[in-house]
């Protein structure tokens, strides 16, 4: 059961679900893609969704979904690269074993992604370019490029990364201006942390992620509250801060990469390598964490 179909609960000829005190109803007459779309934003999964990166092998993928992880994100560093048979087998297995994909390409060609895609067929692209506000001339581009994924890939889904600071001085007005601007070409939302005065101290440069540094919960607790599509908190989540970041943001989901990978003797994170006990860690405190409330009516 992967983590759309975990977020409902079938009762009958309806399928009930519940966001806080409201419950929503969809008859069934509409296909499950249609109530993905149209309901999923407005309702909290059964417990929030794991997503884990930077994962890139079939057995890496094998072992994190055994550990419980419900989406497996992976990532191509290399435009000129872009076909790789093992991150293929990967995302193969990864739908094999009911789990979802996710892949990061880093780079923005629109050609180039849209050959990623056809070789690839993820289950969702994310796009995680580090974006500086809603009027820049690179946000337009990219809202071009995903209209014209949602146009040509229908059946693949879009998370779009959006890019908070750790310490939001704007108070996220920037923020929350941003994602109404990717809102309706955007499946998902994924907070990511901005580092460097001008964000120009990314790891990857010209893309948000990998810096092991929480964002700052308040503004992404107000992107979860004005969004109309499911937000998955990124940005250093750990399993000794996840279940904190859940209480305070109240996500879909939660992501993390560099706090669960494994470590080298200085102490210093191994891109592309996890720590599965760490994984574990992580999952065992989200199953734990007690949220949302209890579901009502009976589940079968």
């Amino acid at each position: 059961m992967n983590s759309f179909s975990r977020s409902i609960v079938v009762t009958g000829d309806t399928i009930c679900t519940k966001k806080m005190d409201v419950v929503e109803t969809a008859t069934k007459h509409r296909t499950l893609s249609e109530i993905n779309r149209l309901e999923l934003h407005r309702i909290m999964p059964l417990q929030p969704i794991v997503q884990i990166y930077e994962i890139q092998t079939p057995a890496e993928a094998r072992a994190v979904i055994d550990c419980g992880v419900d989406h497996i994100g992976s990532v191509i560093t290399d435009v000129d690269h872009r076909h790789d048979p093992i991150l293929r087998n990967t995302i193969r297995l990864v739908r094999e074993k009911g789990a979802v994909s996710s892949l990061i390409p880093l780079y923005s060609d629109m050609d180039a992604v849209f050959d990623t895609l056809a070789y690839y067929r993820p289950d969702i692209i994310h796009f995680c370019e580090q974006l500086d506000g809603a009027a820049n001339p690179a946000t337009a581009s990219a809202i071009a490029l995903q209209a014209e994924v949602r146009r040509r890939f229908p059946g693949v889904k879009i998370m779009r990364a959006i890019p908070i600071a750790q310490n939001d001085i704007d108070g996220g007005e920037p923020v929350l201006a941003l994602a109404a601007r990717f809102e309706p070409l955007s499946d998902f939302f994924l907070t990511d942390t901005v580092v460097g005065e001008n964000g120009d101290d990314q790891p990857e440069a010209g893309f948000v992620g990998i810096t092991g540094l929480t964002c700052d919960w308040s503004v992404a607790a107000r992107l979860v509250a004005q969004s109309n599509i499911p937000v998955i908190l990124a940005g250093g989540i750990a399993p000794e801060n996840v279940v904190r970041g859940i209480e305070t943001v109240r996500p879909y989901g939660v992501d993390s990469c560099t706090c669960t990978n494994a470590v080298d003797n200085a102490g210093r994170p191994i891109r592309f390598k996890k720590d599965l006990e760490r994984v574990r860690r992580l999952v065992a405190a989200v199953r734990g964490s007690g949220y949302p409330f209890e579901v009502d009516g009976p589940v079968q």
